[in-house]
C-alpha cells in the first residue's frame, strides 16, 4: 500500500504475473470467471471486453507455461468486499467508519495471496527451477521490446517467453502492444500528479488541513497523514485508525477538498486523453482486433476455470 500518495485497496493479485514477478508481465493478473461459471468452459457473453481479453491471456499463459514444463492454475479472482482506491483523500465517511484506512481489507488481500496455489507452487520449486520458470515466463533478459512512456522514460521487456508469445498471439504485434500498454498505464499516475500539482488542489488542501488540526491531527495534506501511519502489518488499534480516517473523510467533504479533487480528476483525465489520443487510439484498436481471437481461445471446453 503506497501511503505517500494514496490509499489503494485493490483486487487480490493472483495468477501468473504475481507468481513470476508481478509487474514483469505488465501488471497484476487476475482470473475473471465469476461465481456460477462452470468448472470447464463457460459462456463469454456476460464478460466485458476487458475481462474477455484478460481471460484469454490467462488461458494462453497457462498453456504456454505447461508446454515449458511448469504447472499453472487459473484461479478465480477472490474479491474482498468494499475494495476501494482513494488517490487523493479518503472522502467516503461510511467507508471510513467500516474500514478506517483499510488495513482490514489489506490483511484479507495478503491472506488471499498467501493461499494462491501458484505462489505455493513457485516457492516449492528448487532455486534452479524457479529461475527457469522466470525465464519461461519473461524471457532470459528484458530486451527486444522498447517503449517510451509519456514522461520520457524508456521501458524494456523481453520479446521472448510466454508473455511475449501471448501478446503476439492476441494482439498481433508485441512491440506495438507493449508501447500502447505503457502509454495507457501511465495515464492514471500522470493524472494524479497533475491534480496534486494544481493550485486549486493546494488551496482546498489547506482548508482540509485546518479542519484536521481542529480535531487534533496536524498534517499539511493527506499524503503526510499516510506517511504517519504505521505499516499495515502493525496497524493502529482499529478505534484509533477509524477515528482518524473518519475525521479525514469528514474534513474532505466539509472543506471542499472532495469536490475539488473530483472536478480536477475529471478535467485532467479528459486533457490526457486528448493529448495522447493517437497512442490511446492504437491501444483501443489493438484490443478491438484482439477480441475475436480472444473469444476463439475461450470457446474451448477446458480452460480450468
Amino acid at each position: 500500500m503506497n501511503r505517500k500518495v494514496l490509499i489503494a485497496v485493490g483486487s487480490a493479485v493472483v495468477g501468473l504475473a504475481c507468481l513470476f514477478g508481478g509487474d514483469a508481465l505488465g501488471g497484476p493478473a487476475k482470473a475473471v470467471c465469476r461465481s456460477g461459471c462452470a468448472g470447464i468452459g463457460y459462456s463469454t457473453t456476460n464478460l466485458s471486453d476487458a475481462d474477455t481479453l484478460h481471460a484469454a491471456e490467462q488461458v494462453l499463459l497457462r498453456d504456454c507455461m505447461v508446454r515449458a514444463g511448469f504447472e499453472y492454475q487459473i484461479t478465480p479472482a477472490s474479491a474482498v468486499p468494499d475494495q476501494r482506491t482513494f488517490p487523493y483523500v479518503i472522502d467516503d465517511i461510511a467507508w471510513a467508519q467500516r474500514h478506517g484506512y483499510g488495513t482490514d481489507i489489506q490483511r484479507s488481500l495478503t491472506a488471499l495471496r498467501a493461499a494462491d496455489p501458484n505462489q505455493r507452487y513457485f516457492h516449492s520449486l528448487p532455486a534452479a527451477r524457479r529461475a527457469a520458470a522466470l525465464v519461461a515466463a519473461n524471457g532470459a533478459r528484458p530486451t527486444g521490446l522498447v517503449a517510451k512512456d509519456p514522461q520520457g522514460g524508456v521501458m524494456t521487456h523481453s520479446d521472448q517467453g510466454c508473455q511475449a508469445d501471448v501478446d503476439r498471439e492476441l494482439y498481433g504485434d508485441a512491440q506495438a502492444w507493449f508501447q500502447a500498454k505503457v502509454t495507457a498505464q501511465a495515464m492514471s499516475p500522470m493524472k494524479v500528479e497533475r491534480v496534486t500539482a494544481d493550485s486549486r488542489f493546494t488551496t482546498a488542501t489547506a482548508g482540509w488541513a485546518g479542519c484536521m488540526r481542529s480535531a487534533g491531527y496536524h498534517y499539511d495534506n493527506p499524503a503526510k497523514a499516510r506517511e504517519a501511519l504505521p505499516p499495515p502489518e502493525k496497524p493502529l488499534p482499529f478505534a484509533g485508525e477509524r477515528r482518524m480516517a473518519v475525521t479525514e473523510a469528514q474534513c474532505a467533504v466539509s472543506s471542499g477538498l472532495s469536490a475539488t479533487t473530483k472536478a480536477l480528476d475529471t478535467q485532467y483525465e479528459l486533457e490526457l486523453h486528448r493529448q495522447y489520443s493517437h497512442d490511446l487510439g492504437i491501444e483501443s484498436a489493438l484490443k478491438q482486433a484482439a477480441l475475436p481471437r480472444a473469444r476463439d481461445v475461450l470457446s474451448g471446453t477446458d480452460h480450468g476455470f
